[in-house]
């Protein structure tokens, strides 16, 4: 079937997301015409600002104290790591608006519509164990106050992310930009308390530096980042084709990396001061001790969060699904199918949570870092196609046709991020597994480094010569006349 006929299910016009005149979003895969582009670029601020401003993220924070770091240098190491992974994340938020598509699909150029499964199947990866972690430790939190076992919990908390989800874009991006002033409030206070009545402990054994601990604790900030980076844009590609890069960048960049920052440090606060921290329990013993009931108030609140980017999440995973299975059997990007993906996620997620075993922040640790080794070869793949081989141009209609330029397998792509992800082997450093390279450094992992060098590189290299694709340039004035049932005018633009 043609790329430019396959239907998405009647044409759609408006300034929401989708249509104007449906609550529900009716966009997925498909491409977002000029004339329903909306938002402000500074919206993408809070929207990624409350995104990473969870309990989760806390969570890293722990990482340095309990591995003998000193306060500082495990500040350190979270601020440079989040700064550093967030730089990845930002520059694929500038991709939403040019091409007006979501995150993953774009991956098809770099590796063909069959091939971007390799990155597909790490980033659905990612979005399931995030959810897991999210809904467990929601579920703490409102079990501290509220009645209720996990099962019950579990399942009201995924229902109403999957809501949100359904709902989709602008109800997400409503929802996480309110929740951000709130957010700033309360955790603002809680900081100040915690800095304040908290008595930092000495690290065991000396001054409370170790480089291996140092890395490791640096590589879960950067690879919780870098983790992102696989739906901004998904929440970029409404804005308008015009807006400046560099504000796209910027506001992403500040609103990621500056709630990260800040949580992540207040995690190896709190982690310094408390012998075996977790989550609920610390966040509500600092914020009680400032004023009675203020911490069971910011752990409640810290739950709506969670549930906030659990939508997120589903909705994601979602569109990677649906583009996966689009790559083998043509989709309509319908609000029936995007239920049911959404659905389908949150019965994965359920099934895992209640199989993971209580002592999960051992698991999240090895998760994150996990992470960073499957994404870090996909991210240099897709921003070195993007900034330095074609530039920003691309043929929007053929990400689409199993028959176009990009094909069904791309051996660049694909050579790039096996050989990257290779290359990091012998710098893995985790619980279960170290590589000879990173046991000569004493347990320190750069894996990272190494993959972002070679896959970028090597990608570069098998890019030479090759012939590139005459881009689409999608029409700004809106057609009439569109076929009933929907020509894929809704799914691709339409051409001058």
């Amino acid at each position: 079937m043609d790329a430019t006929a396959r239907a998405a299910d009647g044409p759609v016009r408006g300034s929401g997301a989708g249509r104007v005149d449906s609550l529900v979003e009716t966009r997925s895969i498909d491409y977002v015409p000029a004339d329903e582009r909306h938002g402000k670029v500074w919206h993408q601020g809070p929207f990624w600002f409350t995104g990473n401003f969870v309990l989760t993220t806390m969570v890293t924070g722990f990482l340095g104290p309990s591995l003998g770091l000193s306060l500082g240098w495990s500040v350190l190491a979270v601020v440079l790591g989040a700064c550093f992974g967030t730089f990845f994340m930002a520059f694929h938020a500038n991709q939403g608006p040019r091409m007006g598509l979501p995150q993953m699909i774009q991956s098809r150029a770099q590796f063909g519509l069959r091939g971007a499964i390799l990155p597909f199947a790490a980033v659905v990866f990612v979005y399931v164990g995030f959810n897991v972690f999210n809904v467990i430790l929601a579920t703490e939190g409102l079990q501290t106050v509220l009645p209720g076992g996990k099962v019950f919990w579990y399942v009201v908390l995924i229902a109403v992310a999957v809501v949100l989800a359904i709902v989709g874009h602008d109800l997400l991006h409503l929802v996480q930009r309110w929740l951000t002033y709130v957010l700033i409030a309360v955790f603002g206070v809680l900081t100040v308390g915690a800095a304040v009545n908290l008595d930092v402990q000495s690290p065991a054994g000396g001054g409370g530096w170790d480089w291996t601990s140092f890395l490791i604790v640096f590589s879960a900030a950067a690879g919780y980042q870098i983790s992102y980076a696989v739906y901004v844009s998904d929440y970029s590609r409404y804005l308008p084709a015009d807006v400046p890069a560099r504000k796209v960048i910027w506001w992403t960049y500040a609103g990621a990396a500056g709630s990260a920052a800040w949580l992540m440090s207040l995690g190896a606060l709190i982690a310094s001061a408390l012998p075996e921290p977790g989550a609920i329990a610390a966040v509500r013993q600092v914020g009680n001790d400032i004023v009675p009931g203020f911490g069971t108030f910011a752990v409640l609140l810290s739950s709506v969060a969670l549930v906030g980017i659990m939508a997120v999440n589903a909705y994601g995973a979602m569109l990677t699904t649906t583009s996966a299975v689009d790559a083998f059997r043509p989709v309509r990007p319908t609000v029936r199918v995007r239920i049911a993906g959404i659905s389908a996620i949150a019965v994965v997620v359920f099934v895992t949570a209640l199989a993971l075993p209580d002592d999960y922040l051992g698991n999240f640790n090895d998760f994150v870092l996990m992470m960073l080794y499957f994404l870090v070869p996909w991210t240099a793949v897709n921003l070195t196609d993007f900034y330095f081989v074609r530039r920003g141009r691309y043929s929007i209609t053929a990400i689409f046709d199993p028959n176009g330029p990009y094909g069904n397998w791309s051996w660049r792509g694909m050579t790039a991020y096996a050989v990257g992800f290779a290359a990091m082997v012998p710098f893995f450093a985790t619980t279960f597994f170290t590589g000879p390279v990173a046991e000569e450094l004493g347990g320190a992992d750069v894996s990272f480094a190494v993959g972002l060098v070679v896959s970028g590189v090597l990608y570069v290299v098998l890019c030479r010569g090759m012939e590139l694709e005459e881009p689409d340039v999608p029409d700004p004035v809106p057609h009439e006349g569109t076929p009933a049932g929907g020509a894929r005018a809704d799914r691709v633009p339409e051409l001058t």
